[in-house]
């Protein structure tokens, strides 16, 4: 038996998340799938990701591992992968880890991205990977708000969870947020994100983009440590993780 770390992509649009739910299609599910039949439908295989994507979120570079008996070598378990994956979930990488490595235990940071999109004519080709807005919000508001989101805090108001019984504190070194060609790119890392916390921080930002909050208000509502005095919650299409850092 052997660790193997692996790195996906994957196109979210028609899964219900990350996590394996029976009866259903999620990205866990699909590759545990295909897994337990390349190792002889034994034991089934568990793989363990750094993170659980919500339904819907895409991802460039998602970490898993599994532990696994097969004589396949690393490549050849990336080449069997991808060949009996759906078209929308593919493995850029697969090698040999440690016994003690762990998918999400071990990760001390994350990447992720959300797109908007505002341009005068929407967007078809690359339409289910960005939300549309309305209107062109003010970024130069958004800059600001997004300065008092940075730093070790307590999320909880960012936390669509009410049974979280776990620390909601966090620490967000990085929030960069950029408007180009009618696009909006809101860049988050941080140690680790509570449940909904960035679609729930972009949809705070973006009130504050079209004038519905101040800047300064976002610091009240950290303080609040109540969800409902945080923005909406921003679609999933718009959200994917870029990358886990160990």
């Amino acid at each position: 038996m052997k660790n193997y770390k692996m790195i996906i992509c994957y196109d979210g649009t028609r899964y219900l998340g990350w996590e394996h739910q029976p009866g259903k299609d999620t990205i866990q599910g699909k590759i545990e799938q295909v897994l337990f039949r390349m190792c002889g439908e034994g034991e089934e295989v568990k793989v363990i990701g750094a993170g659980r994507t919500d339904a819907g979120v895409h991802a460039r570079g998602m970490v898993a591992n599994a532990v696994m008996e097969t004589e396949l070598t690393p490549d050849e378990i990336r080449n069997y992968l991808n060949r009996y994956l759906p078209e929308d979930i593919a493995v850029k990488e697969v090698r040999e880890a440690s016994e003690r490595f762990h998918a999400r235990y071990n990760a001390v940071g994350k990447t992720y991205r959300y797109t908007c999109f505002a341009g005068p004519v929407k967007s078809v080709f690359d339409r289910k990977y960005h939300t549309t807005l309305d209107k062109m919000p003010n970024v130069e508001k958004m800059q600001q708000a997004a300065e008092y989101l940075m730093g070790k805090h307590d999320y909880k108001s960012f936390c669509n969870n009410p049974q979280m019984k776990k620390s909601t504190i966090r620490v967000v070194d990085k929030i960069e947020i950029r408007a180009k060609s009618g696009y909006i790119h809101f860049t988050f890392h941080g140690t680790g994100f509570l449940r909904n916390m960035i679609r729930i921080m972009v949809g705070t930002l973006l009130e504050v983009g079209n004038g519905n909050m101040k800047p300064e208000q976002v610091k009240e509502i950290i303080d609040a440590k109540d969800r409902s005095q945080a923005g909406p919650m921003a679609p999933p299409e718009g959200l994917c993780l870029i990358e886990v850092d160990y």
